[in-house]
């Protein structure tokens, strides 16, 4: 297997400079000036088959405010909008930058299943093997075979691994450690099966699915997960801004929004994290525009060939399930939307399309309870969008 940077803790000198802000509130930050997509002349001239625009110029209307420091919204298909709003950061308090880089968090895993079902089609792998027969040694022989389907539709029955916390609160005083895939996954190989269900039999979303399918990856190609992603991903779509971090880096290199969380009463500046845990399944950093030819170019068919494209939105059969490999089915307006969220502290993201491309939507927003209600802010930032 590709080596890894070992474990590493950054200077402590690094975290003093991501110090809690002793902010009380968000309404005396100077609103960014609005976005020229936003203009009365702009709204009124919106196309009427397009999004609606009026709804979406509302959502980023007055940010910063409690809820988000900044947001970035691209609208693609029949009618095209783009729209920005809020503040780079609370001190100098500049507008939002539309080409902002941000922690895209678990839409990383469109591209480890996209890799996984490349190398299906290649012949290189086969779904219906195992993670027995592709790791051996992986897991131990308490475990039933677990399919490389079973892992890209979240029904392989493994518990969550190794972890630096639950919530924010938890993970931020750990934001500069680093656990391997290799500890994630020897402590969920050490809970055992689950007791109540087996492969197959139940949907249970989390990392630890895609982090073994990312050691598979590496396993059957002989190289980084990074890399593989670079060269059969990011490169042919033209994502020119979208990468891995390297290693611990907790950095995000090149333009950005930093983000902000509420922690004990106070406004906390998150954007520095080394987020290696998740790795393959919510490590990636990205921009609006590329997470739209992502989005663009698995839903034509230019990523992944048919017949294996079907498994991306192939809800499995079993009780209580809500998601393919991994986008999940939403009606709006009687459209069905197929929609994969990500989230990491200060950065909530969202990638969603009809099938057919007539409409999609991207948003990128700096929330400031980013893990807390997704559904509350794809409703303020997304919903509008197919609201025609």
């Amino acid at each position: 297997m590709p080596v890894r940077p070992l474990p590493a803790l950054l200077t402590s000198a690094l975290a003093l400079t991501l110090a809690a802000l002793p902010l009380a509130g968000t309404a005396s930050a100077r609103p960014a000036p609005p976005s020229s997509s936003c203009s009365a002349e702009a709204i009124e001239a919106a196309s009427p088959d397009g999004p609606d625009v009026k709804a979406l110029c509302a959502a980023l209307a007055g940010l910063p405010d409690k809820d988000a420091t900044a947001a970035l919204i691209r609208v693609g298909g029949k009618g095209s909008w783009h729209g920005v709003a809020g503040v780079r950061d609370r001190r100098s308090e500049a507008p939002a930058l539309e080409n902002a880089r941000f922690r895209a968090g678990s839409t990383t895993k469109i591209v480890t299943a996209a890799m996984v079902l490349q190398l299906a089609a290649e012949g290189r792998i086969s779904l219906d093997g195992t993670v027995q027969q592709y790791l051996p040694g992986l897991l131990t022989k308490d475990f039933a075979p677990i399919t490389v389907r079973q892992l890209l539709n979240f029904t392989s029955g493994l518990q969550p691994g190794a972890s630096l916390g639950d919530t924010t609160e938890e993970m931020y005083p750990h934001r500069f450690e680093t656990l391997t895939p290799e500890e994630v996954v020897a402590a969920s190989v050490a809970k055992g099966p689950d007791p109540a269900y087996r492969p197959g039999e139940r949907q249970d979303y989390g990392n630890i699915h895609y982090t073994v399918l990312a050691m598979l990856i590496e396993k059957v190609t002989g190289d980084s997960y990074a890399h593989q992603a670079a060269v059969r991903i990011f490169r042919p779509l033209g994502m020119r801004h979208t990468s891995f971090p390297d290693g611990p880096d907790p950095r995000i290199h090149g333009p950005h929004n930093r983000g902000y969380e509420w922690i004990d009463g106070k406004l906390v500046d998150v954007t520095d994290w080394n987020m290696s845990d998740r790795w393959a399944a919510g490590d990636m950093i990205s921009t609006t525009a590329d997470l739209e030819r992502l989005l663009v170019g698995v839903f034509r068919g230019r990523v992944v060939p048919e017949p294996q494209l079907k498994e991306m939105f192939a809800v499995p059969d079993v009780p209580g399930a809500t998601m393919g490999a991994p986008f999940s089915p939403f009606k709006l307006n009687g459209r069905t939307v197929w929609a994969k969220t990500g989230s990491r502290p200060g950065y909530h993201t969202v990638v969603a399309a009809t099938q057919d491309l007539s409409r999609t939507v991207v948003y990128s927003v700096n929330s400031t309870d980013a893990r807390g209600d997704g559904e509350a802010i794809a409703r303020r930032f997304a919903f509008p969008a197919f609201n025609r």
